[in-house]
């Protein structure tokens, strides 16, 4: 059944991650795969650019279709798959709302963090000023207490939509995994990262960590002075 997916990655890249998680989530193993260096610029090769003219990843395709854009594929891969494996979307209408809520919420999350993180990567230097970095960490502390307030309000144990595992898990835990990899201070999501180390160990999760997280488990500090 996977024998005919093929999916083209990249090691560390959250978009990517999701959809690695949801192929196992989905009991799809034995998909055919190629890891791709973003350091290199493999992932604009002319394989890559014959699927997806925006050369990102991941890029994906099952049989003669072909699903880019991380959201997308784990939607697609839900639908295709409903009855088999982990049931990441629910029927009920209201859980549903939940479900979608978080996982778009989840770009909010990414957004604010890279604009700390990947400040200097992404402004110009004669354009930065510690007031913009300031007001991105004001930001992005706040963002981190309204999820660590959306898990209060779950209770301790709960998944992001509730007691069940969802898709909107599989979307943003690869976003929360940074958070601890950059070396953000623990008591700024205290609630998040619990949720970080009850879910780190999950087989879809442990067994797919991005290759190079293994080789360099300290990761960079990019978030120690938040």
């Amino acid at each position: 059944m996977a024998q005919n997916m093929m999916l083209y990655w990249g090691s560390g890249s959250p978009p990517c991650w999701r959809v690695i998680i949801a192929l196992e989530e989905k009991m799809l193993q034995g998909y055919k795969h190629k890891l791709l260096s973003f350091d290199k610029n493999e992932h604009k090769c002319e394989e890559v650019k014959a699927l997806n003219p925006r050369a990102q990843l991941p890029t994906f395709k099952h049989g003669d279709i072909v699903v880019n854009e991380s959201f997308a594929v784990c939607l697609y891969l839900e639908s295709a798959f409903k009855s088999q494996g982990t049931r990441l979307i629910p029927d009920d209408p209201t859980e549903q709302a939940l479900v979608y809520q978080r996982m778009f919420e989840t770009n909010n999350l990414q957004q604010k963090m890279y604009d700390v993180a990947f400040y200097d990567y992404y402004v110009p230097e004669g354009e930065r000023h510690e007031s913009a970095l300031k007001r991105n960490k004001e930001n992005l502390i706040a963002e981190l207490k309204l999820w660590d307030g959306y898990l209060e309000k779950m209770g301790k144990g709960s998944y992001l939509a509730g007691k069940n595992f969802t898709m909107a898990d599989v979307v943003c835990f690869p976003i929360i995994a940074l958070f601890p990899r950059l070396h953000c201070p623990p008591e700024r999501c205290p609630r998040l990262m619990e949720y970080y180390e009850m879910l780190k160990d999950r087989p879809s999760i442990k067994a797919n960590w991005p290759p190079h997280w293994l080789e360099n488990p300290e990761g960079q500090d990019k978030l120690k002075n938040l």
